[in-house]
């Protein structure tokens, strides 16, 4: 028997993970052992408990406050000494996080093989999105095994002189979200955590708010509450917010929207309540990465606050569209979207380019006949 550790920490690592952790354990000849570093405990313990996965190891790393350097120095060698005691023969990484980047590198200072699901998004830009876009280029190099979720992630991996070891599968979040859906379909139970939220806003368009990106603390952040509580000044309009619990975004948040009847400022939903809540809005307001791939799943447009994305996909395909942070800028694509229906429709209507929720068994195959030939 091989075996295969998994390292991840994150919320958005844990959600396109699960479903390979699955698959690899219905596969022949593995030992899957799974390895959380909780960079987000609150967050990431959602969505295990959702999936049902307990992880066998548990570092729990997260500090409230902490720099990214101590973060990094922290993961490095807890992940390191983990791999130490576990002597896996291959390590899989998820993304652009910081445990994505230790892990990588901890795995390759003992010449553990890395396979890097979510490979080769770019956004050209070092600064945006940050850290994420410099953590995917460190894997990049380390790893021998590139789950490239579109043919435009493997032909940036090529760029970079990466053609050996590319796997083009899809995007396991489209795995997760039919998954989760599913279970929502069977047990409408698991979401209903929204139903006062639904009542309440009935007859009004929903605009799904969800916004944490680093590089938007400050200015960008407080430009983006403001667009909120003017789009908000619609009778026909509503907006639910589940509020990432970082300071820097609570904080500007609370200054600025303070109480309004059409703002529904939320806690941070779990995953089944989160796909709910993609069902019921009219369209997305996000600078999350994920967001940019479930909202097309649901046929919901995708307004996306950065000035990049790594996602070029989805603006190709036409389900997203750049808005950046500046104030005036949002409002506008917002009511673009909620007055013309034409505009509204081409958005909605467009290709999901990010997979058939048939990823994780291609990723699964592929490591199973590397380590098991």
């Amino acid at each position: 028997m091989k075996k295969i550790l998994v390292v991840f920490g994150t919320r958005p690592e844990a959600i396109k993970l699960f479903p390979v952790v699955t698959a690899l354990l219905a596969t022949p000849g593995l030992t899957v052992r799974t390895c959380v570093t909780a960079q987000h405990r609150g967050l990431l313990d959602q969505v295990l408990a959702i999936a049902g996965l307990v992880p066998d190891l548990d570092l729990d790393l997260m500090e409230p406050g902490q720099s990214l350097d101590r973060l990094t120095a922290r993961l490095l060698t807890g992940l390191g000494e983990v791999m130490d005691a576990e002597r896996p023969d291959r390590v899989i990484v998820q993304g652009d996080t910081a445990t994505a980047m230790a892990g990588a590198l901890a795995a390759y200072y003992r010449k553990i093989p890395v396979a890097h699901v979510e490979a080769g998004l770019r956004s050209g830009d070092i600064y945006h999105p940050w850290p994420e876009e410099v953590n995917r280029r460190i894997v990049a190099p380390i790893a021998n095994l590139h789950f490239a979720p579109t043919e435009t992630a493997a032909a940036a991996l090529a760029r970079e002189n990466i053609a050996m070891g590319v796997h083009v599968t899809g995007n396991t979040v489209i795995d997760a979200l039919h998954w989760t859906s599913a279970r929502i379909a069977g047990d409408p139970a698991i979401a209903a955590g929204l139903d006062d939220v639904a009542a309440r806003f009935a007859g009004k368009r929903i605009v799904l708010v969800t916004t944490h990106r680093r590089e938007n603390f400050g200015g960008g952040m407080a430009a983006i509450a403001r667009a909120i509580g003017r789009i908000a000044e619609r009778e026909d309009v509503a907006i639910l917010f589940p509020v990432h619990p970082n300071p820097n975004v609570v904080t500007v948040m609370d200054e600025i929207l303070g109480d309004h009847p059409r703002i529904a400022r939320i806690e941070p939903l779990d995953y089944p309540h989160f796909i709910r809540a993609l069902d019921l809005c009219h369209l997305a307001l996000t600078d999350s990465g994920g967001v940019q791939e479930e909202a097309p799943a649901f046929g919901k447009p995708v307004l996306v606050m950065r000035d990049t994305t790594e996602r070029p996909e989805g603006i190709e395909a036409g389900t997203a569209r750049l808005v950046g942070t500046d104030e005036a800028r949002i409002v506008s694509e917002v009511f673009r979207l909620l007055d013309d229906n034409a505009a509204y429709a081409a958005m909605a209507r467009a290709h999901n380019p990010f997979g058939d929720g048939r990823a994780s068994e291609r990723i699964a195959k592929v490591i199973g006949d590397a380590v098991c030939p």
